[in-house]
Order: structure tokens, then C-alpha cells, then sequence
């Protein structure tokens, strides 16, 4: 699932001021270096030249400054989602947003799977990554429940968000093993696999 990210040229050390972005991107580059669970809040805040208190501001942890601005991509899924037009089949439209989720641009391709190899490869992050998944999947389980008339609390729409969340995390763990593969082909593939799966032809 794709993270907002910061510019990854900045360099450590004492900043006038700082912002989500920025303070994101140090924060990542020192777990890159030495580890999530070994750099604490003040170190980051340290590096970014900025007092804990501030840190606080824009992080309400040392778990949340990985996802960066994970809530303001869900909400430009949700209104993505919204303006599907009604035609457009149900399993297409989630192929649609969910490549659209993931897509970044090309700058950023090394710094983005540095910051999901930390989200992805660090254990102390599972348990926290969890609230994420379920904060996403409720995006797609709203949809899917309009689409349907049922409340997305419902099975299928609940389901239907859990399948996408395997698709896409899935296509994740290839593309961190494989350098040379693209994450939204990788997604792409996993729809179309699921589709053949379960299509009527191949049920038995």
C-alpha cells in the first residue's frame, strides 16, 4: 500500500524548521540505518533540530512516522471510489483504485520500498500495521456495501476489503524480493488472477 513520502534528499542534521514530509524522511533514513526498534523520538527529533514536543505535532508516534500521511490517502481513495461511475462493473472499479492507491512516481521507487521494507520486514510494526490494514479495508467494505445495498459491515463487503488488502500486500512481497518488477503490474496480475480463479469456468 503506498506511503506518502517525504524528499529523500534531505540530509541529517540541525533544521531551522520542519515539516511532516521532512521529518518523515530523517526519521525513515535513520531506521534505514540502524534499525526501527534502535532510533528513538529523540533521536529523530535530535536530527530533525526540533524538540520532542514538536515531533509530537505531526507523529502521534514513532510507529505512525513510517505511514506518513496515510489518512490523506484514504481519503483520496474514498473520494476516487465515490466518483466511480455506477456502469463501471464492481471488481474493475476496485482493480482501478487500488493500482491507483499504490501508484507513485518513478523518483520516488527506491525510497518507497525502503519505506515498506520497514513497514513490511520489522516486527515491532505488525501490530500497529494492523489498525492501518483495517482503517483501509473499511474504504474499499464502504464501497463495496453501496455497491451492493448492504452495510459494509456486511460478509462480502468485509470479505471483498480483505481480499483486495491480500492482493495488494501480496504484490508488495514480490516486489520487495524483485528489484526489476513493477509493484502496479504485480497488482494488476493479482486481479487478474483472482478473476480466473473464480470464474465461473474454473468452478467445480
Amino acid at each position: 500500500m503506498a506511503i506518502v513520502s517525504g524528499s529523500e534528499g534531505h540530509r541529517l542534521g540541525r533544521a531551522r524548521s520542519t515539516d511532516a514530509a521532512t521529518l518523515g524522511s530523517i526519521g525513515l533514513q535513520l531506521f534505514i540505518e540502524r534499525g526501527f526498534d534502535e532510533v528513538t523520538v529523540d533521536d529523530i527529533a535530535a536530527a530533525a533540530g526540533i524538540g520532542r514536543r514538536t515531533f509530537f505535532r505531526y507523529f502521534p508516534s514513532k510507529n505512525d512516522l513510517p505511514w506518513g500521511d496515510f489518512d490523506a490517502l484514504l481519503a483520496m481513495m474514498r473520494e476516487y471510489l465515490a466518483a466511480v461511475p455506477p456502469e463501471i462493473p464492481l471488481f474493475d472499479a476496485l482493480h482501478d483504485a487500488v493500482i491507483e492507491f499504490n501508484r507513485f512516481p518513478d523518483e520516488e521507487r527506491e525510497s518507497h520500498r525502503r519505506r515498506m521494507e520497514v513497514l513490511l520486514r520489522t516486527p515491532t510494526l505488525v501490530a500497529h500495521s494492523a489498525l492501518r490494514y483495517q482503517a483501509w479495508r473499511q474504504v474499499i467494505a464502504e464501497f463495496v456495501g453501496r455497491r451492493l445495498g448492504v452495510p459494509p459491515t456486511a460478509l462480502q463487503p468485509q470479505t471483498i476489503g480483505w481480499a483486495c488488502l491480500g492482493i495488494s500486500l501480496a504484490a508488495y512481497d514480490e516486489w520487495l524480493a524483485h528489484e526489476d518488477h513493477v509493484l502496479t503490474v504485480l497488482i494488476d496480475q493479482g486481479f487478474t488472477d483472482i478473476r480466473a480463479v473464480f470464474s465461473p469456468a474454473n468452478a467445480h
